[in-house]
């Protein structure tokens, strides 16, 4: 479980509506301003913004899950059930202000998720309906839009208030992350690989044939995480 939970946190399927979304809207902002217009230099600029992302994502998932294993679980601490329990592991390093550096930590990364994941939801949901959509346009040209956002928004607000462990709730939503992936990697890949979709640029064989890969080794970690929890059950 707690493989699908870190392969859908790596592969988020929020992604695959948040970055198409902005990148498709910075694209078309470039060309109304006049800005190195023309669909080789918006490809470069993708490319290049996506390898940098996933580089820096990956390299900092990383250590923190070197610096958890070397802290928390060194001191034999393997269920977190609140913030405060994480702050500790910074004990050792920052003393008294253990918690205000968590607490830091912990804000500077909800300023930069929260707006991403809220706006990916606004995203998808308005693009569903066929809502105007955009970070560009104003609130009052694109009410549902920014209506989601604010819904989002005070869903996740209230949820502190709910009896719900947070913790526990991050896990889940990773591992839902994980299950959902799969079918929408494949989506990505048909509608990619489809030239008159795509403008008459569709994804190369090569990317075509490595979210392939990475579909399926999606679908394996959903199909293993799924018979874990079978298997006890049946014994």
């Amino acid at each position: 479980m707690l493989v699908a939970a870190i392969f859908g946190t790596t592969i988020s399927p929020y992604l695959f509506f948040w970055q198409a979304s902005q990148e498709a809207e910075e694209a078309g902002l470039a060309s109304a301003g006049d800005a190195e217009p023309g669909p080789d230099w918006q490809v470069r600029r993708i490319r290049l913004d996506s390898w940098l992302g996933m580089l820096f994502s990956n390299v900092i998932a990383i250590f923190i899950i070197v610096t958890t294993a070397a802290t928390l679980n060194v001191a034999g601490t393997t269920q977190i059930d609140t913030a405060a329990q994480a702050a500790e592991a910074l004990r050792p390093l920052a003393g008294d202000f253990a918690f205000a550096l968590f607490a830091v930590g912990i804000i500077g990364t909800g300023m930069l998720a929260i707006p991403v994941l809220a706006g990916s939801a606004a995203y998808a949901v308005s693009e569903a309906f066929g809502w105007r959509t955009g970070l560009a346009q104003s609130a009052g040209r694109a009410k549902a839009f920014y209506g989601v956002i604010a819904a989002a928004g005070l869903l996740g607000v209230l949820v502190h208030f709910s009896s719900i462990d947070p913790m526990r709730a991050l896990l889940w939503s990773a591992v839902v992350n994980g299950f959902v992936a799969a079918p929408l990697i494949a989506l990505v890949i048909w509608l990619g690989s489809d030239s008159e979709a795509m403008n008459g640029q569709p994804i190369p064989r090569r990317l075509q044939l490595l979210g392939g890969a990475a579909c399926l080794v999606m679908v394996g970690v959903a199909i293993m995480t799924t018979v874990s929890w079978i298997a006890p059950t049946a014994r």
